[in-house]
């Protein structure tokens, strides 16, 4: 009764009103600090990775780096026929003097014709780094459809990188907006289902909202240091909510049982300072899980995951925070609001209110499934191992790609732009960019290697036989560019990046003395990233092994429990991105989940998952087993304390599981590919480690392992041992 959480409680239950305006007043002081600080968001720079990011910096070190490119696609109106020439010109010199004209604008190219003379377009290149051209295509976009209205027979559209981000922005920003319009409600109605209070219900929702404003501040903070990738709220969105509403309802739960145990006898500050002796450590334990695994993410050596880990470790210490301080002041107000109307109705004469009498033990549906768990806990074991194994098998056929700008929704205007412009401009599809740097008096020997570079590829059916040289003004940093007629996805497009790299490259300027090389472009960037992935997820899963292994043991004192802590989380990881295999990379479910399938998965996707499902099911362990070591710890048999602490901990665990796959199954509805895979993934995944891992296979584990479960902590041994002597001691006789 004197850890760091019941003194916390103590403190807080003692003094509510002060344990909740410096709640508030905490929650305020970080959104404006962070508003203050502002979000540092990631450059260019941030983002290369493998050979790719290196030729990208080989590029900007002589200022042919890629710059912000919209394209402007003047076609005949649909049902129309051909396309008027003399007025497509006209309109395409309008295009380029008002582009002109723009201050966002650095350059306007010619005019271009297509072959088949259906399309006219326009390309204007834009000022600033590449990821800067979204915020200032408003503009342009507006030019475009001034020309559309001046010429009203023509089809006037424009597309590009600044264009296709804005929308994509857009789109996730309403996708997220009908997330919350999905979740909140939903979660409501399950913690009302839970507490049948109105008042106990919104007390977890309002502590989530809560932490996630104060975590939104902190990270804005944050990113001074871990630079935002654009990815760090939906991240506390995401997880705010669900370890929000998991940590309050761990402790709400556990301090509705102490107060049935008290029955009136103790005062509610004194429930809960039981509750948080109990819950309380078990809280931050699975808090600083979540946080530890999610900082491994660290070592993946990519700013989109030092920005997820950011967000993650931020919101769940935040929850952590707020159900130590600002919780046991709610329920200390509200417990004695309560006693104060029960005292007013007795000084009425009036009967005093009748309580709703709470269950600690397993409810009816628990039972029954523990029932054969208790009695044939090797075949209960045997069976559901073999079936997650079943589950986790399509992981054999997995295939990571990045999830790039051809996957994206349709329902962005400009993505149909996109479509139109590639079909009447193939060569834009993708492209390579060979860059070299070498010392400037070999410029010419350099210069001399890319053209015949050109000419070796030229026929090549793989490539579109269009190329263009540059080369930098202080003549050290030359780039080939060699357009692509296929998407970057393809087997053609992959093959001649393989071909160049390994082939054409080494055998012109790769022999050129002194000069570096790389190849980068749309095809490389697609190539690496995911390579990328793939070289670290071993690093990583290696680390949230040991981290998940460190903390059981930390926490337990069980080098057992610590392996089992791995092996499950292994098992419904695996299983869980073995249905995610099943369902994404084939096309039968497409009707089900609504996107098309790219016959992958998005590289990010597994180490995600991976990520977070294993810290987010160290929640579960921590909860449930600290039940089990509770009741083993007052002499209970092990076998006894396994039953009974799953029973106890069934109900809260199904609440809080129903309230994850409920956030995370919203985020399966977004129309970005990527972030439904994530959000299908671990739906799934939480379902499975609540439902399965938790109810089944943890039992039928720890029944087997029987004593062996403790090893090699003696402290439950002496427990027992105490309780028996107890037992067996005479009673003094009384005088």
């Amino acid at each position: 009764m004197k850890n760091l959480p019941v003194r916390m409680a103590r403190w807080s239950a003692a003094h509510p009103w002060r344990g909740i305006v410096g709640w508030l007043v905490f929650v305020v002081l970080c959104l404006g600090v962070g508003i203050a600080a502002g979000t540092h968001a990631a450059t260019t720079e941030d983002f290369r990775i493998g050979e790719a990011g290196r030729g990208e910096a080989l590029a900007a070190e002589g200022g042919l780096q890629q710059r912000p490119v919209e394209h402007v696609l003047i076609t005949a109106k649909p049902g129309t026929g051909k396309l008027d020439i003399a007025a497509a010109d006209a309109a395409a010199a309008d295009v380029a003097a008002r582009m002109a004209k723009l201050p966002e604008v650095r350059s306007v190219a010619d005019p271009v014709r297509n072959a088949k003379n259906t399309a006219v377009r326009v390309t204007v290149t834009m000022k600033g780094p590449e990821l800067e051209g979204k915020k200032h295509v408003d503009p342009l976009l507006e030019q475009t459809a001034a020309v559309g209205e001046a010429h009203p027979g023509l089809r006037v559209e424009e597309t590009g990188s600044p264009s296709i981000s804005k929308g994509v922005d857009k789109l996730r920003g309403d996708d997220l907006s009908r997330t919350e319009v999905i979740a909140l409600p939903v979660t409501l109605i399950t913690l009302l289902l839970v507490f049948s209070s109105i008042a106990m219900a919104f007390v977890p929702l309002l502590l989530a909202l809560s932490s996630i404003a104060a975590a939104i501040g902190l990270s804005m903070v944050a990113s001074h240091v871990f630079p935002d990738a654009g990815v760090g709220t939906n991240v506390i969105l995401l997880i705010g909510l669900a370890v929000g509403v998991d940590y309050t309802l761990f402790y709400l739960k556990r301090e509705r049982e102490e107060r049935a145990r008290a029955g009136g006898r103790l005062s509610p500050r004194h429930v809960v300072e039981l509750a948080a002796a109990t819950s309380g450590r078990a809280v931050v334990l699975s808090g600083l899980a979540v946080a530890v695994s999610s900082a491994t993410l660290f070592l993946a050596d990519d700013v989109i995951f030092s920005s997820i880990a950011t967000g993650a470790i931020v919101v769940t210490l935040v929850a952590v925070v707020s159900s130590l301080t600002v919780l046991p002041a709610l329920l200390a107000m509200m417990g004695l609001r309560a006693e104060r109307r029960a005292e007013r109705r007795a000084a009425r004469g009036l009967a005093p209110k009748k309580r709703k009498t709470h269950k600690n033990g397993p409810g009816r549906l628990t039972a029954a499934v523990l029932r054969p768990v208790a009695k044939h806990p090797a075949a209960t074991l045997a069976v559901t191992v073999i079936g997650l194994v079943a589950l986790a098998a399509p992981v054999l056929g997995l295939k990571l790609t990045d999830m790039g700008r051809e996957t994206h929704s349709r329902s962005i205007v400009a993505m149909q732009v996109y479509d139109r412009l590639n079909a009447a401009y193939p060569e834009l599809k993708s492209m390579h960019q060979v860059v070299v740097r070498a010392d400037a008096d070999r410029s010419p020997g350099v210069t001399s290697a890319l053209r015949r570079l050109a000419a070796d590829v030229k026929d090549d059916p793989r490539l579109s036989g269009t190329s263009t040289l540059t080369t930098s003004a202080d003549k050290r940093i030359s780039m080939l560019q060699l357009q692509v007629p296929h998407y970057v996805s393809t087997d053609q497009a992959q093959s001649s990046l393989k071909d160049i790299r390994d082939t054409y490259v080494p055998e012109t300027v790769g022999k050129v003395r002194g000069a570096e090389t790389a190849v980068t472009g749309d095809v490389a960037r697609y190539t690496d990233y995911p390579t990328h992935q793939e070289q670290k997820l071993p690093l990583i899963i290696g680390a949230l092994l040991l981290v998940t292994f460190v903390m059981t043991v930390w926490a337990f004192r069980s080098v057992v429990l610590g392996l089992v802590g791995i092996l499950l989380n292994l098992l419904s990881a695996a299983a869980s991105l073995g249905i995610l295999v099943m369902v994404f990379q084939h096309t039968w479910a497409e009707g089900v989940v609504d996107f098309t399938s790219t016959g992958s998965i998005g590289s990010r996707v597994p180490l995600f998952l991976f990520v977070i499902l294993f810290g987010l099911s160290m929640d579960y362990q921590v909860f449930v087993i600290s039940r089990v070591r509770e009741a083993a710890l007052r002499g209970v048999p092990t076998r006894k304390a396994v039953i009974e602490g799953i029973g106890s901990s069934a109900g809260v665990v199904t609440s809080a599981a129903v309230v994850m796959v409920t956030v995370f199954a919203s985020f399966a509805a977004l129309h970005l590919i990527e972030m439904k895979q994530i959000g299908f993934s671990l739906a799934v995944a939480v379902l499975l480690d609540a439902f399965i891992i938790r109810m089944l296979v943890l039992p039928s584990l720890m029944l087997l392992l029987g004593e062996a479960n403790w090893w090699p902590s003696k402290g439950v041994g002496r427990a027992r041992k105490a309780t028996e002597q107890a037992a067996h001691r005479p009673l003094e006789p009384v005088s």
